[in-house]
């Protein structure tokens, strides 16, 4: 006879295997826009006036955004305090995803922008199962 949770205890080493591939993946993108930010702030300012219509923001402004965004994706990529760094993760994602709005209205010239959409639905769903997300995980408190 078999318990309740008996079936799904059967598919949490590969829930949990799934989660750290999906952490991974939006690492390695957070992780390219936070590098971004240092090795090319002129980019990074373009981006920030064009869809967060913040103009004039300068070099430094970005290696201090930078650097907290660093220590973000860390933190969320080791699977530290989940509730707050893979829901700013989300959060932050999710904005970056609806700032281009128009832009999803003239699909064929800005095919790229609806990659964000897949990546947002990974940062919600490592948001809501965080609490089998362990693979490779450091703990904190």
């Amino acid at each position: 006879m078999t318990t309740p949770n008996s079936s799904l205890d059967a598919y949490l080493p590969r829930i949990r295997w799934s989660l750290l591939l999906l952490r991974l993946g939006v690492f390695i993108v957070m992780l390219v826009w936070t590098l971004d930010k240092f090795v090319n702030p002129a980019h990074s300012a373009a981006v920030f006036e064009t869809f967060y219509l913040i103009p004039g923001l300068e070099g430094n402004v970005f290696i201090v955004l930078g650097v907290l965004q660093l220590a973000l994706v860390l933190a969320f990529v080791s699977g530290l305090w989940k509730r707050a760094t893979y829901g700013l993760i989300a959060v932050l994602h999710g904005v970056s995803t609806l700032t281009p709005l128009p832009l999803y209205f003239d699909a064929f010239n800005n095919l790229l922008f609806f990659a964000a959409w897949p990546m947002w639905a990974a940062c919600i769903a490592l948001y809501l199962l965080r609490d089998l997300d362990t693979q490779w995980t450091l703990k904190a408190s």
